[in-house]
């Protein structure tokens, strides 16, 4: 269950608020989606994506999130696309509020195909973005072939590799600040 704290709230306020056209096209295209992420992501497939989300975060500080979602909600999908909808969701399941500012999400969407990468504030002082750009592109790829559960996969242990590239082994713990499963939506 997700809960809103008055932080969260300011953080969702802040993020969602930027300015992008609303779409009746995007609103139609999301209304008529069937619901298919459990036809897509079977419970074998979900534990493999937790199991690879535990050892991709194996050894560093880094926490990663993965969230599969079939469509936006219908209430949002007129005025929110694909990546503020990973921005609220970063926002209000806490991936931003991990000890070392360490957190990642990867947002997939099924129905329009497209993948988002939401990075915390301690990791974008020490990347790049076409690092997270080239990985965004190798999980489409795969999604295009319809090898969804190699895609989410692949792009785990992608995430995992840049984090230990930018996080000390000595500072990690054995806490996991975020639960290691996916959260499928709708």
């Amino acid at each position: 269950m997700v809960t809103t704290t008055d932080t969260t709230e300011i953080v969702t306020q802040a993020k969602t608020a930027e300015v992008n056209q609303p779409s009746f096209k995007r609103w139609l295209k999301h209304f008529l989606y069937m619901p298919a992420t459990k036809r897509y992501f079977s419970k074998q497939d979900q534990a493999a994506i937790s199991q690879a989300v535990a050892e991709a975060e194996y050894d560093h500080v880094g926490e990663i999130q993965v969230v599969i979602e079939g469509h936006l909600p219908v209430k949002q999908a007129y005025f929110q696309n694909t990546r503020m909808r990973a921005r609220q969701l970063f926002a209000e399941l806490g991936v931003w509020d991990t000890e070392y500012n360490s957190g990642v999400l990867l947002y997939i969407n099924l129905c329009e195909r497209k993948v988002e990468i939401v990075i915390d504030r301690g990791i974008q002082k020490s990347t790049e973005q076409a690092v997270w750009d080239e990985i965004c592109q190798k999980i489409i790829a795969q999604l295009v072939q319809k090898q969804f559960r190699m895609a989410v996969l692949t792009g785990v242990i992608s995430i995992g590799e840049v984090l230990n590239q930018f996080y000390t082994h000595s500072l990690k713990e054995q806490n996991n600040e975020l639960g290691n499963a996916p959260i499928v939506l709708g």
